[in-house]
C-alpha cells in the first residue's frame, strides 16, 4: 500500500521581469487576409513581454541560465527571429542559444513582417522591432539580477476553451478552418508556481494549447486576444506575473472565435484563468512530500496524512539540471511552389483586387485580397529554405528536476502532445511551440493530407513528418528522464 505521495517540483535560480511590448497605434496591422483595415486603431489590452531566467541552483554563470520569453506576438518570420535574437544576445550579454522565446500567437497583434514597410503603418515596424529588441534585453538583465534560490511546484489541470477546428462544411465539400464539434481537442493545463526560498510567489507559468484567434478580421485593435484576460484573473489572485506558453495547438482554437467582439476574448481568458486558478490551488508545498501519519480514532477510525520535509534523494532529483538535443531530418512537400510563381500568383490577386474595387465590388476586392496575402505568406514560407529534400529539424530538451522542457519551431497538431504525454504519464511535461518562431510553419498528423485543409497548405513538410518528430522526441524524452 502507498504511505508517501511525491509531487513534481523544480529547484533552481530564478529571476522574472515583465515589460509593456505594446506597438505604437497606428502601425500595421493587418493579420487577416479577409480584413479591410490596415492600421491599428487602438489597443485593447496591452502586449507583455515576460521574461524568465532559470539556473542551476550552486551555478550562477549566465553560460548556465535559461532565458525564457513569453512574447505577446503570432511569431516573427525567419530574418526577423533572427535579428531579435541576435540583438537581445548582444545588448543583454547572454548567449545567444541561451534565449527561447515562445510565443503567445496571438492574431491581434499585428503582423510585424519587413516585408510590410511599404504598406500604411508598415513605416512603423523596423523601428518597433529594434525597440522590441531593446526592451527584452532590459527584461533579461533585470531577470538575471533579481534572480534568487527557488523551487518550481507542477500542477495539472484541465479546460474545455480548446476545440477542434478541423470542420467539414457540406455545401462547400470542403474543409474549412472552424470549431468542430465532433473533433478531439487536449484539454490539460499545465501549471507551475515558481517560490522564493523566503516563500515568496515570484511568477506563475501556464502552458494551454489553443489558438488565440477569438479576434479576428474584423477587429482593428492591438490584443494579447484571450491571454491577456486569463493573465489578469491569476495575477489579480497571485500577485505575481503570469507567463503563457502555448502548446500544440495546430488544430485546435475557441469555440466562439474569428470575431471583432473584445468581450468574447475575454470571457475566452476568464474561462481558462479560472481553470488555471483552480489547478493552482492543486498545487502541493514545494520541498515537501504527502506521507501517511497513522490512525486516528473517532466516531469512524480515520486514517490521517500530513506534509513532511522532502528526503534528500527527492530534493536530490529537483535539483536535476540537463539538456539533450534532438535532431531529426523531416522531408519536404515535393509540390511546394517556386518563388516565380507565387510571385506571379501575388499580383494576379493584387489586379483583381484593384479591378474589383474598380467596378464597386466590396466583396470580390475582399476575397481578391485575401488570396494575394495567401500568396505573400507562401512567398515567406520558401523564401529561406536551404537546398535539399529535407529539414533539419532540431530542438533541445531541457530536463529541470522532475520536469521536461520541450520549446518546439513550429505549429504542431494536437495529437503531440495527446500522444507524448500518454507515453509518459508519469512524467511532467512542459511542451511549447512556436518557441522562437515557425521556420517548419504546420506540422499536421499523416491522416490529416490530402483533405485540403490550410495547415496542409501552409505546410512546407511532407506527410509523416509530425509522426516522425514524435517518435524522435519520445526517444529523447526517454534518454533524459533515465
Amino acid at each position: 500500500m502507498t504511505r508517501s505521495v511525491e509531487f513534481k517540483q523544480s529547484l533552481v535560480q530564478a529571476g522574472v521581469a515583465r515589460g509593456d511590448v505594446t506597438p505604437p497605434i497606428g502601425i500595421y496591422h493587418r493579420m487577416w487576409g479577409a480584413a479591410t483595415h490596415d492600421r491599428s486603431t487602438g489597443v485593447h489590452r496591452p502586449l507583455t513581454a515576460t521574461v524568465l531566467s532559470i539556473s542551476p541552483v550552486e551555478a550562477n554563470e549566465s553560460s548556465h541560465h535559461k532565458i525564457i520569453v513569453a512574447l505577446d506576438h503570432c511569431l516573427l518570420w525567419t530574418v526577423e527571429m533572427r535579428t531579435l535574437l541576435d540583438r537581445v544576445s548582444e545588448r543583454a550579454g547572454v548567449g545567444r542559444d541561451s534565449i527561447t522565446v515562445f510565443f503567445s500567437h496571438t492574431h491581434a497583434a499585428g503582423l510585424m513582417g519587413l516585408e510590410r514597410c511599404d504598406l500604411p503603418g508598415g513605416d512603423l515596424i523596423p523601428q518597433y522591432l529594434d525597440d522590441l529588441a531593446s526592451e527584452i534585453a532590459r527584461l533579461v538583465r533585470d531577470a538575471i539580477e533579481n534572480a534568487e534560490p527557488a523551487a518550481i511546484g507542477y500542477g495539472t489541470g484541465n479546460c474545455s476553451l480548446a476545440t477542434n477546428r478541423d470542420y467539414f462544411d457540406t455545401e462547400r465539400d470542403g474543409y474549412v478552418c472552424g470549431f468542430n464539434p465532433d473533433g478531439v481537442a487536449d484539454d490539460t493545463v499545465v501549471v507551475a508556481r515558481v517560490t522564493s526560498d523566503s516563500g515568496t510567489t515570484l511568477a506563475t507559468i501556464v502552458n494551454y494549447a489553443c489558438h488565440p484567434t477569438t479576434l479576428a478580421w474584423d477587429n482593428t485593435l492591438i490584443s494579447p486576444d484571450y491571454v491577456g484576460a486569463m493573465r489578469e484573473v491569476v495575477e489579480q489572485a497571485t500577485a505575481a506575473p503570469c507567463f503563457f506558453i502555448q502548446g500544440a495547438s495546430g488544430d485546435v482554437g475557441p469555440r466562439e472565435g474569428f470575431v471583432g467582439d473584445v468581450a468574447v476574448a475575454d470571457r475566452n481568458g476568464r474561462q481558462l484563468g479560472y481553470a488555471v486558478l483552480s489547478a493552482l490551488e492543486n498545487v502541493a508545498p514545494v520541498k515537501r512530500h504527502f506521507a501517511y501519519a497513522g490512525a486516528v480514532v473517532s466516531g469512524a477510525t480515520i486514517g490521517t496524512w500530513q506534509y513532511e520535509t522532502a528526503t534528500n534523494e527527492q530534493l536530490q532529483r529537483a535539483g536535476t539540471w540537463t539538456s539533450l538535443v534532438c535532431e531529426v531530418d523531416l522531408p519536404l512537400r515535393d509540390d511546394l511552389p517556386r518563388r516565380d510563381e507565387l510571385l506571379n500568383e501575388q499580383k494576379h490577386w493584387q489586379s483583381e483586387e484593384q479591378a474589383a474595387i474598380a467596378e464597386g465590388n466590396p466583396q470580390r476586392a475582399r476575397e481578391a485580397r485575401a488570396m494575394a496575402e495567401r500568396a505573400t505568406r507562401r512567398l515567406v514560407r520558401v523564401e529561406h529554405l536551404a537546398e535539399g529534400d529535407s529539414f533539419a529539424y532540431r530542438a533541445e530538451l531541457w530536463r529541470v528536476g522532475d520536469a521536461v522542457w520541450i520549446p518546439l519551431d513550429g505549429e504542431h497538431y494536437n495529437i503531440l502532445q495527446r500522444s507524448l504525454r500518454e507515453q509518459f504519464s508519469n512524467n511532467l511535461l512542459v511542451i511549447g511551440t512556436l518557441a522562437n518562431g515557425s521556420n517548419v510553419w504546420y506540422l499536421p498528423d499523416a491522416d490529416s493530407y490530402g483533405k485540403g485543409l490550410y495547415q496542409e497548405e501552409a505546410s512546407i513538410l511532407a506527410r509523416g513528418s509530425l509522426e516522425k518528430l514524435m517518435e524522435a522526441l519520445a526517444a529523447t524524452i526517454e534518454e533524459l528522464i533515465r
